[in-house]
């Protein structure tokens, strides 16, 4: 093999997890300089990779996808998984976003930590040839862990990546890799549970309202859809009900005021309330005793619930909606 002649440099597609950190440490081992990119959207954090990062210390940018993600995740080519999940065109997007940093600071290939065979629907054969195709970058995408299982790339005929010093692992066991982490020294990484909250079914079946009521949603109407009851009191009337402390702080964190108005209990502790600013008289009474509901406050006797949007305050008597009348309500 022909060695070259200068530094060669690598920008690997970080998840922050084992199969990441071991295919950067391989290209490592070669000499090569790698660092990482890790995509943002409010489905998926960095988190991991950012923890990665400091433990390894490998350099790594962070980017926020999520104007971009939504175009393709309202209609993704390959469709979706069992949730609202579009796996392979993820992946192709990650790929081609991450070939323009590529192109654009001087890094030679592109890498992940894929393994053949790990995952049935997004790393088989011809899921990874989708994802080279559609991302454009096919030929400079490498994946260290299970190269000798795959056909030779640009990279490696060239003479920029000894193929022989990369793996040819393949299948859904850990083991290899688990080995591998002890030779390097790796001993810090999270297990191997998914991170993307478009495979949850919950967060998914929310989703699918949200798009299906609402075309055009902002980064803070995707992260609310983590928290707290969503309940459809008529097709353009959704609210959310928190269900603890955290939840009543986010929902208030992601509320905005031109949009959204809040509902609170008076004197009993309960959630936070979230419906939309322009609400009717009707619908906002059903919305506040939905709310009074989840408190311990009597189901027989009024109580005061406080309204709050940008325009100003209003206080509403109502009587407690028992949690069992509006289960048909929530979505």
């Amino acid at each position: 093999m022909n060695l070259p002649s200068r530094k060669v440099r690598a920008l690997g597609l970080c998840s922050g997890g084992l199969d990441s950190i071991l295919s950067a440490h391989l290209l490592r081992r070669q000499g090569i300089e790698v660092e990482w990119v890790s995509f943002e959207t409010p489905f998926f954090s960095a988190d991991k990779a950012r923890k990665a990062s400091r433990l390894y210390n490998i350099p790594l940018t962070i980017q926020n996808i999520t104007p971009t993600y939504l175009q393709m995740l309202k209609n993704p080519p390959c469709g979706y998984g069992k949730c609202m999940n579009p796996c392979m065109d993820c992946h192709a997007l990650m790929f081609r976003l991450a070939g323009g940093i590529m192109i654009q600071r001087g890094f030679d290939f592109l890498f992940s930590g894929e393994v053949l065979g790990q995952r049935p629907m997004s790393q088989t054969m011809p899921s990874l040839r989708y994802v080279e195709k559609h991302s454009t970058w096919g030929q400079r995408i490498l994946r260290p862990l299970s190269a000798q299982k795959l056909p030779p790339t640009g990279m490696e005929t060239e003479g920029l990546v000894n193929r022989e010093l990369l793996l040819g692992l393949s299948g859904r066991s850990r083991k290899p890799q688990m080995q591998l982490a002890r030779e390097f020294g790796v001993t810090e990484y999270p297990a191997p549970a998914g991170g993307c909250l478009l495979t949850d079914k919950g967060y998914s079946r929310r989703l699918r309202d949200l798009f299906g009521h609402e075309p055009d949603p902002t980064e803070n109407d995707l992260h609310l859809l983590k928290f707290g009851r969503h309940l459809r009191l008529s097709p353009d009337i959704r609210i959310i009900v928190g269900r603890d402390q955290r939840d009543n702080q986010k929902i208030e964190e992601y509320s905005d005021p031109l949009k959204h108005g809040l509902v609170k209990v008076s004197h009993y502790p309960g959630p936070v309330t979230l419906v939309p600013a322009a609400i009717d008289p009707q619908t906002l009474a059903q919305a506040a005793a939905v709310c009074a509901g989840y408190t311990k406050a009597p189901a027989q006797a009024k109580v005061l619930v406080l309204f709050e949007n940008s325009r100003g305050e209003q206080i509403l008597e109502v009587y407690p909606l028992p949690p069992k009348t509006v289960e048909n309500l929530m979505i």
